[in-house]
């Protein structure tokens, strides 16, 4: 009888448990990747927030081991692309992220390079890709 009580109690403890915790350890953002090569051609902000778009996120080699299918459901993702330069050397870059009650603000900074290079023969194509881990509506400044 006490074992029936035990075992009973144990089940009960376990299955009120949270599964949350671990959301509560996760910062709000992530850069998954910041490449100087391979993104658009022009230059454009995109968000990815339904379980359709992100297939296109998991099929990139430098990013199948950072995300999965189910991250869409807890998450949005952000693709920073720069366009077409004519070096390597410039940058997009996470200043600042900020949650407010009803959004998310991403403040981001493109950094250009102190010596212009006039030689178009090589163009690049900067990018980045955040995770912001909410499903608020997210503003780019």
């Amino acid at each position: 009888m006490k074992k029936l009580v035990v075992l009973t109690l144990t089940i009960l403890l376990f299955s009120c448990a949270s599964k949350k915790v671990a959301d509560i350890n996760k910062p709000l953002y992530e850069l998954l990747t910041n490449q100087n090569d391979g993104g658009a051609n022009i230059q454009f902000y995109e968000m990815i927030t339904e379980p359709k778009e992100i297939l296109m996120l998991l099929s990139d080699p430098n990013l199948k081991k950072k995300i999965k299918q189910e991250d869409i459901q807890n998450s949005n993702f952000v693709i920073l692309n720069m366009g077409e330069k004519p070096s390597g050397d410039y940058k997009i870059t996470i200043e600042n992220v900020e949650e407010t009650p009803t959004n998310i603000i991403l403040t981001i900074k493109e950094t250009k390079p102190t010596i212009n290079v006039k030689d178009i023969s090589d163009a690049f194509f900067p990018y980045a890709i955040v995770k912001i881990n909410s499903k608020k509506p997210i503003i780019i400044k």
